[in-house]
């Protein structure tokens, strides 16, 4: 088990290193082809394409420059199947953490590897604070 979760967490970092250099295929490495993603105040995206569509977006709008990071906490392997339960925070240049969360990833089996089926994620970040950070970052007049 020390093994997968040390696959697993390699896997998660390589993502954030790929968000952080905003490399929407290095990202897009991470999952299958018939992906659903569920994200806060979102609507769902099935299907790898479109989620590649919403990320090169998002990441192309992102100008606040935060590092992501995530942190495998459990896995539940089945046969070919495997969830992660793991936990993310984002950092800002000074290395503040700006908001924080917890995710569920569920992989399917590829080669010696996994691809990632299904996704949710979910902030833990009351919204209060988040309207708050992002009324400090808008530009003043």
């Amino acid at each position: 088990m020390n093994a997968l979760t040390a696959q697993v967490q390699a896997m998660e970092d390589a993502y954030a290193k790929a968000e952080i250099a905003k490399d929407v295929d290095g990202v897009m490495v991470y999952y299958a082809d018939d992906v659903d993603s569920y994200m806060s105040d979102r609507a769902p995206v099935s299907t790898k394409e479109a989620l590649k569509a919403r990320m090169a977006e998002r990441l192309a709008k992102d100008s606040t420059h935060t590092t992501p990071t995530f942190k495998v906490k459990e896995l539940f392997v089945g046969g070919d199947y495997m969830t992660e339960i793991g936990s993310w925070s984002d950092a800002d240049s000074t290395g503040a953490e700006v908001d924080h969360g917890h995710y569920l990833s569920i992989f399917r089996k590829k080669g010696d590897g996994w691809e990632c089926i299904r996704e949710m994620a979910v902030s833990s970040m009351p919204k209060e604070k988040e309207e708050m950070a992002a009324e400090k970052k808008k530009p003043e007049m």
